[in-house]
């Protein structure tokens, strides 16, 4: 067995909500001396974000980086997903400002889920500034950023700024959904 074959093993377990046995693979690999790679650690990690175990999540991006396995933007989208999930918001934005500082490219993903974590907490201010941030460093915003920054502002109480928020989104030709309707 090689890592290719370990990867598709543990993705197969990722998609079927296998999380335990995606973290067997996981480490049976690393008993046999089978090098994982950046996609074994994303599997694993998307795993245990999909099974709200955002410990075990950590422990992965902690053995990622101990490894020397360079993380990505899959990586970094998986741990904040499974903060978030677990009710680790604050834990959620630290990575996020962790992958901010870095030479790693933020994408729409990774600001979405720093985005909804914000919102989960009702950190209006945090979601529109990582709005504007997309538009500053020219990320894409889709329907799931404005969803979730105009439902942060609706929880904090800012009702014209969830206004603008949609607005904006007519402008950029992100076609709303009725989660967004109703949030705004």
């Amino acid at each position: 067995a090689d890592t290719i074959t370990f990867n598709a093993a543990i993705s197969a377990c990722e998609k079927s909500c296998q999380w335990e046995r995606a973290l067997l693979l996981f480490n049976v690999a690393l008993q046999i001396r089978v090098q994982p790679n950046a996609v074994s650690y994303n599997a694993t990690i998307s795993a245990c974000a999909n099974a709200i175990e955002w410990e075990k999540a950590l422990q992965m991006f902690s053995m990622m980086a101990e490894g020397a396995v360079e993380s990505d933007t899959v990586t970094f989208s998986a741990t904040i997903s499974a903060c978030k999930k677990g009710g680790q918001s604050e834990r959620a934005l630290q990575l996020f400002v962790l992958i901010a500082g870095s030479e790693i490219e933020l994408n729409t993903a990774t600001f979405n889920a720093a985005i909804s974590t914000s919102e989960k907490v009702a950190k209006w201010n945090e979601a529109l500034h990582l709005v504007t941030t997309m538009a500053e460093i020219e990320v894409q915003c889709n329907v799931i950023t404005f969803t979730a920054a105009i439902s942060a502002c609706e929880k904090g109480g800012m009702w014209e700024k969830a206004l603008q928020l949609f607005s904006a989104m007519g402008k950029s030709k992100v076609e709303s959904n009725a989660v967004t309707s109703n949030a705004a």
